[in-house]
């Protein structure tokens, strides 16, 4: 079949938590998709917010915003042009995955696209991870996760670091896997492994992968002109909340399907490598930074150079604490059907 002439009725699911400063944004990202209005459908699901999220969500199905007239080329004869917006809600489990399950039992597509409130999908987004769907042996089709600008140093580290990247999980030792920011599936696959589990916190884009991968024929693609922006976090708090996740991801994953725990640095080795960083990297780093111009020193990002061995151990830290303390619900061994 030509990729030309595929075009499958597709069901982006959104989770949102507290997302009233993301949506006019992501809403904008939306309107903005290069794939036929009439064979898209955007599923935003609320999970128990505190703020305006449901107020918004509300307008926007009520209102659904018009695609730019240089994006109507593949509207069908007659339609209204807009895109189509449905406003769901989660209120039982507070849970993403839970939140995602909601949109797909919802869904009307037979490809089930995801990505989460805080990115923003490039226009073409859609219409490139869709074409991999083209061939009936893939199940998966993983976008590539950018970064958005960021100014602070740890946002510049993540982003030397490439932390978000699809190119770490597609490689991962135990299976290859998606993160749900940047992921869709076709529905048909669904109805045989089953959905996300409900309960669990951290870690269910693996676990969902992995069932499909190994529990099937079916196989997954790299789709890496499909492109969504993420930001970094931006405070100390965040970041090692985040990598505290990954720990507790590391855990569940190890109990649900027998993953490698990741090994703990030891006392030794994380003063070894502060010193080798304040007797030799941090020295190579404040000379190359005060040789630059002094227009340039900031730009040139130098002191990311200077605290990007403390900035990495303090994630590392983070991730075995994570991992340490993380205990898998009982409940999260659940495997949701439709």
């Amino acid at each position: 079949m030509n990729n030309e002439q595929f075009l499958p009725m597709v069901s982006v699911v959104v989770p949102v938590y507290n997302g009233e400063r993301d949506l006019p944004d992501l809403i904008e990202c939306l309107r903005s998709q290069t794939y036929p209005p009439h064979s898209v459908e955007y599923l935003l699901v609320d999970n128990k917010s505190r703020d305006r999220t449901s107020t918004i969500l509300e307008t926007a199905a009520s209102n659904p915003p018009s695609v730019p007239p240089l994006l109507r080329e593949g509207s069908k004869k007659g339609s209204n042009n807009q895109i189509t917006i449905r406003h769901l809600s989660e209120n039982k489990i507070q849970s993403s995955y839970a939140a995602r399950n909601q949109g797909i039992r919802a869904s009307k597509g037979e490809i089930i696209a995801f990505t989460d409130a805080d990115c923003r999908p490039e226009s073409e987004w859609l219409e490139n991870l869709v074409k991999p769907f083209v061939n009936p042996e893939i199940a998966l089709s993983a976008g590539e996760i950018l970064a958005l600008p960021g100014k602070t140093i740890l946002e510049q580290h993540a982003d030397r670091e490439n932390t978000l990247s699809q190119k770490h999980t597609l490689t991962h030792p135990f299976c290859a896997y998606g993160q749900t920011a940047n992921l869709a599936v076709r529905k048909q696959v669904l109805e045989t492994v089953g959905l996300f589990r409900p309960y669990l916190t951290s870690g269910g884009d693996a676990d969902l992968c992995w069932r499909i991968l190994r529990e099937t024929s079916y196989k997954m693609y790299f789709a890496e002109s499909a492109i969504v922006r993420h930001r970094h976090r931006s405070t100390i708090k965040q970041l090692q909340s985040q990598w505290y996740r990954y720990g507790e991801s590391n855990k569940y994953l190890h109990e649900l399907h027998g993953v490698d725990l990741m090994r703990e640095l030891t006392t030794q080795e994380y003063c070894y490598r502060l010193a080798r960083w304040l007797l030799k990297e941090l020295p190579i780093a404040a000379a190359k930074c005060a040789l630059a111009k002094p227009s340039k020193r900031i730009a040139r990002a130098d002191l990311v150079d200077l605290f990007n061995t403390p900035i990495g151990l303090m994630n590392v830290r983070a991730r075995a604490i994570g991992q340490r303390q993380a205990k898998l619900p009982l409940a999260a061994w659940e495997i949701e059907r439709f």
